[in-house]
């Protein structure tokens, strides 16, 4: 695995270490390279605001057994929260997601594992592990990746096969019952072939007792697995061919809802709150089965490499959760905690699904020209059926409700971009893709929860083309420091919204559309013993795509905001102190606002409080308010010390991410503005063996912060909060 940015040094060479008792030269950060722009170029050179996660910080926040929502406020702008738990992570860059919860829900954060794009939500949920390097990329990036990216690319890379033998494990016990197992060998396969298995298993028992006899007796514990395996073909070095072959099963609970834990008229929770006590009656439960698979292939054709990637995903998945949070209802008693208006047990289901994406990539590698080019073809099928459930829960938790959704998306792409190196110091890039996407959609409600009927076959069919481009330019204004601007027009294919348990009609969103301006600086300072990266940004959509979730009716529906804008500044700092001490620091502030006078939603149907103004209908204008889900602040640090002995080293590492306040809807209201958090941890060890071995106690969510982080809106005042507090001990060992 790479060593990450924030803990990585080298000495350069010199003349004065082979000389008696000269000094030892200064330490020194190792260059970082990524492949943002589908080359491989160090992250200086790179006209896009880009953060690296790798090595020793994937360990340290991957400790504690949770999934990919550990990557939250650990870069700057970055966001990802879930209402379903493990399985359904929803990703926000500089504001910009997607609050649905329909497993056919259009997220602007594409997320592209092992050069395919992985475009179903409970595809997203991926584990992490046995990584090269993660690559979050701010901006629209829809020039050379995939589709449905006007807000940012989430990029990962596993370790490849190398034809060398070798591995690790990595084993780490603690807190509640939980176990974190991950490792891989590696192993060569004659002179051409080499292979490579990793896998993941992380379990947690549950923690949470159910105080009320319901058919769930404890909650929040999971069974996560997942494996990988590569195999690379290289006879020389014109040709690779590397197959991939991953899998993951998820046993668990949905996300846990708790009736009436916010305060009226404030954000607080109530007095006497117990994070590990909820009192339901309702099912809970959580399945997903995820397979999937991947052959790159290579050619080096003189000046000219030829790439194609070809990918296949399919994911199965139930989840079931009790949505009121409480138990029995106030014209059934007894129920509570507090006021339950009516019972609400619901489930999400998606029996059939499929993706397959090809792409072919040609591009020039013409080293002793100023000019070099990529040309390409994007081909992207899916196929997806998805079931949405209600309960009776009164009754025995018989079913009394059921939809079905239907939806087959093609799209097709051709891209191409021009790299001109113009002198020495200045280098313009540019980038162009047209993109065609077509839904075919239907819906229909077979039973109804609220008495309405069944309904016919509802069809949709949205289609829309269009022409997303970029323009770059940067300017080393010093060896080691250079300028850079970027302008970029990104672009979403229409959206559909198909429940239809308390609804009649699907809805659809148009296109939407996004215009970036970006300038920044990247450079490495005092002999490279630091690294910093600072930006400011502003971007307008048009049309953007917005989710309604709740409201009085519990109702779902896609609705387009006539114009949004965001604005904000981004620092990435790496920095070795001294020798001993490493720090990196990231801090974004986004500001987005909403500006669309017309534009009403429907407001909580559970007694909140709503600062918006409402029109004559009484539903809330939210013209001006900020976007859900997007923290005006963020900020992050790390820092790590080391005592150096003669058999290894003895360190020190901490983490802390905090953000600022969110809104959790459209709307604004006191009682669902999830209050600021500041969540930290602790590593310390000894690393012995050449750096073969390691053992740590760690702590994860140390000062133990809880907070409602996403509620339900139409029954109570519920809500779900972030992860516990937790402890453990960990062992690490290559080979």
């Amino acid at each position: 695995m790479l060593s990450t940015i924030t803990t990585t040094f080298v000495a350069p060479p010199a003349q004065a270490q082979g000389q008696p008792g000269a000094a030892a030269p200064p330490a020194q950060l190792g260059n970082v390279t990524v492949t943002a722009e589908r080359r491989t170029e160090n992250i200086r050179d790179v006209p896009i605001s880009i953060t690296t996660l790798s090595g020793e910080k994937l360990d340290v926040l991957n400790a504690g057994g949770d999934d990919i929502r550990l990557m939250s406020g650990r870069v700057p702008s970055l966001n990802i929260e879930s209402s379903f738990g493990r399985a359904f992570p929803r990703f926000y860059l500089r504001g910009l997601g997607n609050t649905d919860f329909d497993l056919n829900a259009s997220q602007p954060v594409s997320l592209v594992y092992d050069d395919v794009v992985l475009e179903n939500p409970l595809l997203k949920g991926f584990p992490l592990f046995d990584l090269e390097q993660v690559e979050v990329l701010r901006g629209p990036q829809g020039t050379l990746f995939g589709r449905n990216s006007p807000a940012g690319v989430v990029k990962f890379d596993s370790v490849q096969p190398v034809r060398r033998r070798e591995g690790y494990l990595n084993l780490g016990v603690g807190s509640h019952a939980s176990l974190n197992l991950e490792g891989a060998v590696n192993t060569p396969l004659g002179a051409d072939w080499a292979a490579r298995a990793s896998l993941l298993a992380q379990r947690r028992s549950d923690w949470v007792d159910n105080t009320y006899p319901g058919p769930t007796g404890a909650l929040e514990g999971y069974n996560d697995r997942a494996a990988r395996v590569q195999l690379l073909y290289r006879p020389h070095a014109d040709f690779s061919a590397l197959f991939n072959l991953h899998g993951r099963e998820l046993d668990g609970t949905a996300r846990v809802f708790r009736a009436n834990i916010i305060r009226p008229g404030s954000n607080e929770l109530v007095d006497g709150f117990d994070e590990d006590q909820v009192s339901i009656d309702g099912r809970n439960e959580q399945e997903l089965s995820h397979r999937g698979g991947s052959l790159r292939l290579r050619w080096k054709l003189q000046d000219l490499t030829l790439h194609s990637v070809t990918g296949y995903e399919t994911v199965e998945a139930y989840s079931r959760g009790d949505v009121d949070g409480g138990y029995g209802a106030v014209f059934a008693p007894p129920s509570g905690p507090g006021a339950i208006p009516f019972p609400a047990e619901s489930a999400d289901g998606l029996p059939d699904h499929k993706q397959i994406s090809q792409e072919f990539r040609l591009q020039s590698n013409h080293t002793d020209s100023p000019l070099n080019w990529l040309a390409g073809a994007y081909y992207f099928h899916e196929d997806i059926s998805v079931d949405s459930f209600n309960y009776d829960t009164l009754g025995g938790g018989v079913q009394n409700g059921y939809a079905i959704q239907q939806q087959k998306n093609r799209a097709w792409a051709l891209f191409g971009s021009l790299n001109y190196a113009a002198t020495e110091r200045l280098k313009l890039r540019g980038g162009l893709r047209y993109t065609d996407d077509k839904k075919d959609f239907q819906a229909q409600r077979l039973a109804s929860p609220i008495g309405a009927g069944p309904t016919g076959v509802l069809r949709e069919r949205p289609r829309d083309h269009d022409v997303s481009w970029d323009l770059s330019g940067t300017y080393a204004v010093a060896p080691a420091t250079n300028l850079y601007a970027r302008l970029a027009r990104g672009f979403r294919a229409p959206s559909i919204q198909g429940r239809l348990l308390f609804g009649d009609t699907p809805s659809v969103a148009q296109s939407e559309r996004v215009l970036s301006y970006e300038m920044g600086v990247k450079a490495d300072l005092f002999d490279q013993r630091a690294r910093v990266g600072f930006n400011v940004y502003q971007y307008t959509v048009r049309d953007q795509q917005l989710t309604a979730v709740g409201g009085e009716t519990n109702f779902n529906r896609l609705v387009n905001a006539d114009k949004m804008v965001g604005r904000g500044a981004e620092v990435d700092l790496q920095a070795l102190l001294t020798d001993r001490l490493q720090m990196t620091l990231g801090a974004s502030y986004n500001h987005t606002e909403l500006r669309d006078p017309s534009l009403a939603i429907a407001a909580c149907g559970s007694g909140c409080t709503v600062t918006d103004p409402l029109n004559a209908a009484g539903l809330a204008l939210i013209d001006g308010n900020p976007l859900p889900q997007a923290p005006q602040w963020i900020a992050n640090v790390t820092l790590r010390y080391g005592i150096p002995t003669e058999a290894g080293e003895w360190f020190v590492y901490t983490d802390w991410a905090w953000r600022s306040k969110i809104n959790f809807f459209l709307y604004e209201s006191k009682e669902y503005t999830g209050k600021p958090l500041l969540v930290g941890g602790l590593r310390a060890g000894y690393v012995w063996g050449d750096g073969r071995y390691e053992l740590a106690l760690f702590g994860r969510n140390i000062l133990n912060a809880t907070r409602v982080v996403g509620g339900i809106d139409f029954n109570n005042l519920t809500g779900f909060i972030n992860e516990p507090r937790t402890w453990g001990a960990q062992l690490k060992a290559a080979f």
